[in-house]
């Protein structure tokens, strides 16, 4: 994702994990617990492509239901 501030593009801004269908963006982390940080990054990739719907997904859980936290932007 390029970062644009007063007509100034910047090709090496952001990198989203994966965009699905150009409308959510899925963070894919692989930590012991989610934190503030982790939320932080995905709001920042929701916010700057304006998207509004969100997945963080962490992976070493036994249920991987228990890793997924839905993020809405601006809702």
């Amino acid at each position: 994702m390029p970062l644009i501030f007063d007509d100034v593009k910047l090709d090496c801004g952001y990198r989203i994990d994966l965009l699905v269908d150009k409308k959510v963006v899925i963070e894919v982390k692989n930590v012991e617990s989610i934190n503030e940080v982790h939320m932080a990054q995905l709001l920042t990739y929701m916010r700057l492509g304006n998207y509004k719907l969100g997945l963080l997904l962490n992976f070493p859980v036994l249920k991987l239901k228990d890793g997924i936290k839905r993020v809405v932007n601006r809702l």
